[in-house]
């Protein structure tokens, strides 16, 4: 078994089909989802990642039809069904099955609900590549739903992706509106610099990631000063150190950004170290 989805009350192995051509979030994308991380039996935060999925279904006018402590049981369940030696992802989702009575809108009520856990290696604490992207920017909050974990954000990401790759890079550093830096196509951003860590501080136009906050608190109980501030790109040229935050690698050290060449340091091998500690606090089984 690598794939586990609970969906109409009932636990499916493998892909299911679930949408059909005239499902709302089909056609039009309205349709959210979270991610939690599972290992060594273990689930770091999924009580926040079940929070946060409820707050994104509301945040595209849905109507949620499960709790988050009732998405928390479900998520516990289907970790426990796969045992503590996966390796695995978490991913609850909400989409509309209907439309609403404007031409395109979503009816809040027709909200469906399914959780899909599966096999995804960790890469925490391997190093990646990155570029600056600029073919695209995170959008402002008034062009889009940037206060949710919302699907219909990603095919812009994709094409980040798709130019950093072609560039020989892993991912891409993405700007906000302004030109400052926003995150990267797919994770939370820092930099180092003297001892003092910097990261984005969130203007509405990315998602501040649960990961990039437990991060941030554990960094500052272990002494390390966390600014939360405006980084411009020229500052990822000096920086001693740039490490990412997220749910597929949790903590990343960089070790190429454009044409430098870095090594993982010790800042980032803290963080990294810290945040396994403190997963390693949250079991399940």
């Amino acid at each position: 078994m690598d794939t586990l989805t609970y969906w109409n009350g009932t636990w499916h192995e493998g892909n299911p089909a679930i949408l059909g051509p005239r499902d709302h979030a089909f056609w039009l994308g309205s349709m959210v989802f979270d991610g939690g991380r599972a290992f060594e039996g273990c689930g770091p935060d999924l009580d926040l990642h079940a929070e946060r999925v409820v707050r994104s279904a509301r945040a595209i006018g849905l109507n949620p039809s499960q709790t988050p402590e009732e998405i928390l049981k479900l998520m516990h369940e289907s970790v426990r069904r796969f045992g503590p030696k996966a390796e695995l992802y978490v991913r609850p989702m909400f989409w509309a099955g209907k439309g609403g009575a404007g031409p395109i809108s979503v009816d809040p009520d027709s909200a469906q609900f399914l959780l899909c856990t599966y096999i995804s290696p960790m890469r925490a604490g391997t190093p990646l590549t990155l570029g600056l992207c600029r073919s695209i920017r995170r959008p402002a909050p008034e062009t889009a739903p940037t206060d949710a974990k919302a699907s219909c954000l990603y095919p812009n990401s994709s094409r980040g992706v798709a130019e950093m790759l072609k560039r020989g890079f892993n991912n891409g550093v993405v700007l906000d509106p302004l030109g400052n830096v926003a995150e990267t196509c797919s994770s939370n951003i820092f930099l180092a610099r003297n001892g003092v860590v910097a990261t984005p501080v969130p203007n509405g136009s990315f998602l501040a990631g649960i990961t990039r906050l437990r991060t941030v608190k554990l960094l500052r109980s272990a002494g390390i000063t966390v600014e939360e501030r405006t980084i411009t790109p020229a500052e990822l040229d000096d920086a001693d150190e740039i490490f990412t935050t997220g749910n597929a690698g949790k903590v990343q050290p960089v070790s190429r950004y454009e044409s430098r060449d870095l090594q993982p340091g010790p800042i980032a091998a803290r963080a990294h170290d810290l945040y396994i500690a403190f997963a390693r606090t949250q079991r399940v089984i």
